[in-house]
């Protein structure tokens, strides 16, 4: 009995002593919350006494930053889509061109398109345009305002920073919208609510597809950039031969030439007077044909006999005979 009467005060002892431990922990820990909620709300408004210093034209503790000089520092990530328009005139058009193509290739760019044209066969004109990355965007361009005389250049960069983070955050949260109707229509079990949810979930897939091509469409630009290269010959000079002395080559090919245009003129004259002169010809060719039938109408039946002369000696020739 004694040794129950013993272990029952040992664990009254215990129980006594845990229980004062818990208080004690639990006091102190509300004294550090409070004492952690009071040492911000000091620190809240030392640091609004800081942030009202400046605007009333006092100055920040040396040796320490504020939040605005530290997101200042901070370097923002830009988007731009840079454009630019040479006009460069060459002599060798063709040559010009294998120039540009190899100095875009080996920035890392493309060809997208090119067209040459050649000018009432006098000069070449051709227009290519490149696509290079943006690091490589002034190199590129001064590489290709060497390859002749440049004429004009015009450039443009257009910053669409707001534009790509805008379409950004919408496509992270049309798909989380997406996502959360396929969730629905796993838990869906009636079917009209199937029905509804698929024609929702095909509307806001197709406005996630519209979204992703803009991001795409965007993030192409503004890494590659787009340079129009317009090439032009110069027009060939037509030497003027009026201050030479002609030469019998000369006489013999302009005499040459003139019998040549004299029979081509003769040829024409023939060939436009020949449909008249057949006109004619049948015409004359049935006015004789005419003629000769009245001829014959109108001519006697028997032509008279022809008169006998005289015998000599003053005698008659013998008589006819009956």
């Amino acid at each position: 009995m004694r040794k129950m009467s013993v272990l029952a005060a040992a664990l009254l002892t215990a129980s006594l002593a845990l229980a004062g431990c818990g208080a004690g922990g639990d006091s102190r820990a509300d004294s550090q919350a409070k004492s952690a909620a009071g040492g911000r709300a000091a620190d809240g408004a030392v640091s609004d006494r800081q942030g009202a210093g400046p605007a009333a034209g006092g100055r920040a503790p040396a040796g320490k930053v504020t939040g605005q000089e530290q997101g200042d520092k901070v370097p923002a990530v830009t988007h731009v889509i840079r454009t630019a328009r040479l006009a460069v005139e060459v002599k060798n058009a063709t040559k010009a061109l294998a120039t540009a193509r190899s100095v875009a290739l080996g920035a890392g760019g493309l060809v997208e398109k090119e067209s040459t044209e050649r000018v009432d066969d006098n000069y070449t004109s051709t227009t290519v345009v490149l696509r290079v990355p943006q690091e490589s965007y002034d190199r590129v361009l001064r590489e290709l305002a060497g390859t002749g005389k440049l004429l004009s250049r015009t450039a443009d960069a257009k910053d669409v920073t707001d534009k790509v983070v805008d379409v950004d955050s919408r496509v992270a949260s049309q798909r989380v919208s997406v996502a959360r109707v396929r969730e629905l229509m796993d838990r869906a079990t009636k079917l009209s609510d199937v029905v509804t949810l698929e024609g929702e979930l095909s509307r806001r897939q197709a406005d996630l597809e519209s979204l992703l091509a803009q991001q795409s469409s965007l993030k192409d630009r503004t890494t590659l950039a787009t340079v129009t290269l317009d090439l032009t010959e110069p027009p060939v000079e037509e030497k003027d031969g009026s201050d030479d002395d002609p030469t019998f080559a000369d006489a013999l090919g302009g005499g040459w030439d003139a019998l040549v245009a004299t029979l081509r003129w003769i040829t024409v004259a023939i060939g436009a007077v020949a449909p008249f002169a057949a006109v004619l010809a049948v015409l004359y060719l049935l006015w004789r044909i005419v003629r000769a039938q009245l001829r014959r109408r109108t001519a006697p039946a028997t032509a008279p006999a022809p008169a006998t002369a005289p015998a000599a000696g003053g005698q008659e020739g013998p008589r006819a005979q009956d």
